[in-house]
């Protein structure tokens, strides 16, 4: 199944996606968040579709994230080798881990605002991975029974917040709509093999990345198993894998984002989303 939320920003209602058309699952009574994935939603899901005459839903609605919040982000640094050559680093001996506030999130489409005093406004496209059931100390080798499906998401990114300013990663990762996720989840029998998907993205039309996900430092397996030796991951939550090479630090001389731009991104099986980036406007 593909799985959407639609609607009015903070009031979205459930759906999926079926023939590439959009459908309304609102009687189903849930939102598609940690308890529907706790209690065996996809499955139930699945049946209320297949027993129930659904309302079809315009394709000029707005899509929100196809996730109610979850309970974290859990995002992989330098999980490329070009990127983390192309950002002067060194490729990691395990896989770095920050986090991204989940204020941050926001629809597929919806406009990214670059935040007060910011000047090192960055893209990333990553292929993101839902977390099914609770994951605590898990093997690697039973690790894909813990996966949901997986989103789009474009990991927006400050780099002065992140890379110059004291302390950790995260103060450039959670700016409010640094993370447009979506337009849909799409559940693990839609995605034949994660491990070589095509990911790219454009800025104002132009090819910017270009990727693909077999080239992993660390697979899925193992980033699940080796994040849940660190913390508990729930059902519903979200691990991002990384992003290649062709971000905007990585090019001489830095390019950054600016209001009025457009970013379009997308990975195989999963869509395409698009923002555009407006300037910070104090409410």
């Amino acid at each position: 199944m593909k799985l959407i939320r639609y609607g009015e920003a903070g009031k979205e209602k459930t759906g999926i996606i079926h023939n590439d058309k959009r459908y309304d699952t609102s009687a189903f009574g849930e939102d598609y968040d940690e308890r529907f994935f706790e209690n065996d939603g996809l499955n139930r899901l699945a049946e209320f579709v297949r027993t129930s005459n659904l309302m079809q839903v315009g394709d000029d609605v707005r899509l929100g994230c196809p996730l109610g919040r979850p309970s974290k982000i859990v995002c992989i640094g330098l999980n490329y080798i070009d990127h983390a050559r192309e950002t002067n680093a060194t490729p990691p001996p395990e896989p770095v881990i920050f986090m991204k506030s989940t204020t941050a999130i926001v629809g597929p489409n919806d406009n990214i605002v670059i935040p007060k005093d910011s000047v090192k406004t960055d893209w990333e496209v990553e292929l993101a991975v839902v977390i099914g059931k609770k994951a605590s100390y898990v093997d690697e080798a039973e690790a894909m029974d813990y996966v949901a499906g997986y989103v789009l998401h474009n990991d927006v990114s400050e780099r002065e917040f992140q890379l110059e300013r004291s302390g950790t990663w995260d103060k450039g990762k959670g700016c409010d709509t640094f993370a447009p996720i979506g337009p849909f989840m799409a559940t693990t029998d839609e995605i034949s093999d994660p491990h070589n998907l095509r990911l790219w993205l454009k800025l104002n039309g132009k090819v910017m990345q270009d990727g693909n996900t077999s080239n992993f430092i660390f697979n899925i397996p193992f980033l699940i198993a080796y994040t849940s030796k660190f913390m508990t991951l729930l059902p519903g939550d979200i691990i991002s894998t990384g992003t290649p090479a062709g971000v905007g630090l990585g090019m001489k001389p830095n390019l950054y984002l600016k209001p009025g731009d457009v970013v379009e991104l997308g990975v195989d099986g999963l869509g395409s989303s698009t923002q555009k980036l407006v300037a910070y406007a104090k409410n």
